[in-house]
């Protein structure tokens, strides 16, 4: 189902989450997919606790076989040059939901996000926030109500620590794309506690 699928994958900064993203993205090529991956200018410029920016970036272009974007520029392409047949962000945190939210275009993965709904092709979001029950909760709603656009499957992550925290659960990551192909959106949306 995914063999030659153009799937632009993108990577913002939810650091604790970042490298969750590896083993799905290694799936959707072994699927035979095409997969560009696209960061913002915080992942691409830093390191964290959680990884180190050149193994990282390196291990982005290994496992895909293209170049990391992470220009605005670079992201451009995506629009009718050469369309994707998906847009997925994950983890995608709670200040890139909010601009895409509210139609900011200020990093290369929300430049392709919107070019991909504007080509009215999928968004999938795996939403990794601290804030999903708090100020972030109304970009979510607004996003979940946006044509085109489907949720990886998402729930508290630590309830009693961090009772507005919210993650997705990244091993439906594939599973979402899938569906999101048919224009369909995972079941259930909202988990119940998933990490322990």
């Amino acid at each position: 189902m995914l063999t030659g699928k153009k799937i632009g994958f993108g990577i913002t900064g939810s650091f604790c989450t970042i490298k969750e993203i590896l083993e799905p993205m290694r799936t959707l090529v072994e699927l035979n997919a095409k997969v560009y991956p696209i960061v913002t200018d915080i992942v691409y410029n830093s390191s964290s606790r959680f990884h180190d920016r050149d193994e990282f970036l390196g291990e982005l272009k290994s496992i895909t076989g293209n170049d990391v974007i992470y220009s605005i520029d670079e992201a451009e392409i995506f629009g009718p040059i050469m369309p994707l047949d998906m847009m997925v962000v994950a983890p995608m945190t709670g200040n890139s939901m909010a601009k895409l939210a509210y139609g900011i275009t200020d990093t290369a993965v929300l430049m392709a996000a919107k070019a991909t709904l504007r080509n009215k092709n999928s968004l999938v979001i795996a939403p990794c926030t601290n804030d999903a029950l708090g100020m972030n909760g109304i970009n979510i709603m607004k996003l979940i109500n946006t044509e085109h656009i489907y949720f990886v499957p998402f729930g508290q992550d630590n309830p009693v620590s961090k009772p507005s925290s919210m993650t997705a659960n990244l091993d439906k990551l594939v599973e979402t794309i899938e569906l999101a192909f048919d224009k369909t959106q995972i079941q259930p949306l909202i988990i119940e506690n998933f990490k322990k």
